[in-house]
């Protein structure tokens, strides 16, 4: 054995029993974010966008046991072979799948079997990750699939949200959740960032989705970010002066769907604009947190009225790599968007990072150079760069271990039911 091969050994060694942690925080977590809800709340599907907490559950463990513990554990015993077929997601070169608008419709199995499916894989990685056998290519797809889940986790709320939604009875999905603190929104504030060259994407340093690399230069323009995300009471105005009925703010896609879905107001909010569904159930509108549950279409008619712009995914990364990944995340419990604590001393920029996903002027495109990896892993995030817009920062719902300055979100145009919001910038050309 040669030192170089011998130090890998034992970085593989040290990473396992760091991962064995961690996987264990990270499935414990999708576990407890189920359990306030009953079996019949886990196997429904409030649309075809959405998917039940169940077969969240269950698609996180089929990629444990499919990506790593059928390819490195030699003897694994598969716990359904029929489950590839249920809870494959996307990965063409896995199989045929489960249709998604047709999850709802997965009564079998049930949620004690995927329950028990859940516990066999946890043991089995356990057990494979504590036998000093995994090597550097497996502790990679270990972290991916952490990571993995933590998406999952953040739709499973999502999700949910919308499910409770439908229900004419409006319930809450915890009734225990700690009320948000309420404080007056302070005059939003733009920054002022010169031009220049500069250089955005991953910097190698630790883990990353391959869309978010290479790095590479770009051209900054001279321009201006707001300080914050735009408040509930600031987009209740732009409803108030006819925002939804002026076709003059809205791209023609946009007024299009305006026009028939019926679109008045967010989605969650209620008619008269005094309140809306949260987690929690129905609550009173708080009107200095951040505006949540718009579509891209929304966020770009708000700024065009606002005499503003969204900014572009470079102008947002280059403003939140300079500050740290701090703010309102799932672990602060609240589970909807607030208000920043307010100060003396206002911070120069805030709550980029939790609260509202917010949405950039920019397509999701491949960076200059990007390639697709082989093999199914491939099929994570490249083939869906087409006809979609980048949202940055995460929300309320994310988990803070799980976002960076060149985390690279990505909706269709249309979708509200996401954690997203608004932040505003501003030519000075």
């Amino acid at each position: 054995m040669t030192f170089s091969t011998a130090a890998r050994s034992h970085s593989s060694t040290v990473s396992a029993q760091r991962l064995s942690a961690r996987v264990v925080q990270v499935r414990s977590l999708s576990r407890r974010l189920a359990k306030p809800l009953s079996p019949e709340d886990c196997g429904a599907q409030s649309m075809p966008d959405a998917s039940p907490v169940k077969w969240h559950l269950a698609h996180t463990t089929w990629f444990f046991e499919t990506f790593l513990l059928r390819r490195y554990v030699p003897g694994y015993r598969v716990f359904d072979e029929r489950y590839g077929l249920l809870f494959n997601s996307y990965y063409e070169a896995l199989g045929p799948r489960h249709p998604r608008p047709l999850r709802g419709l997965l009564t079998r199995p049930s949620l004690d079997s995927v329950l028990a499916y859940r516990a066999q894989v946890d043991a089995a990685l356990g057990d494979w990750l504590s036998s000093g056998k995994v090597n550097d290519e497996a502790l990679a797809l270990i972290e991916l699939g952490l990571h993995h889940e933590r998406q999952h986790q953040e739709l499973l709320l999502t999700d949910v949200k919308h499910l409770l939604f439908q229900n004419p009875l409006q319930p809450a999905y915890r009734s225990d959740l700690i009320a948000p603190h309420a404080t007056a929104a302070q005059p939003l504030r733009f920054h002022d960032v010169a031009e220049g060259r500069i250089d955005i994407g991953h910097d190698g340093d630790g883990f990353a989705f391959d869309n978010e690399s290479p790095r590479h230069t770009q051209w900054l323009q001279p321009h201006r970010i707001a300080d914050r995300p735009v408040s509930n009471a600031e987009y209740r105005a732009f409803i108030r002066d006819g925002g939804y009925r002026r076709a003059e703010f809205w791209l023609s896609d946009g007024w299009a769907i305006v026009q028939t879905r019926d679109w008045q107001r967010p989605l969650y909010w209620n008619e008269d604009l005094s309140a809306s569904f949260t987690l929690a159930g129905i609550q009173p509108l708080a009107e200095s947190a951040p505006v949540c549950h718009v579509s891209y279409y929304e966020a770009d008619a708000y700024a065009r009225w606002a005499g503003a712009r969204l900014p572009t995914e470079v102008e947002w990364e280059v403003s939140a790599a300079t500050l740290p990944i701090s703010g309102n995340f799932v672990d602060s419990d609240l589970l909807q968007a607030t208000a920043p604590a307010e100060t003396q001393e206002l911070p120069r920029l805030r709550q980029f990072f939790g609260d509202v996903w917010e949405w950039t002027g920019s397509a999701y495109l491949p960076y200059p150079g990007f390639r697709i990896a082989p093999g199914a892993v491939g099929e994570y995030n490249g083939k869906f760069m087409n006809n979609q817009m980048v949202l940055r920062g995460g929300s309320c719902v994310s988990h803070a271990d799980h976002l960076r300055a060149s985390y690279r979100n990505f909706f269709y145009a249309d979708a509200r039911w996401q954690f997203s919001g608004i932040r505003l910038a501003q030519d000075t050309r």
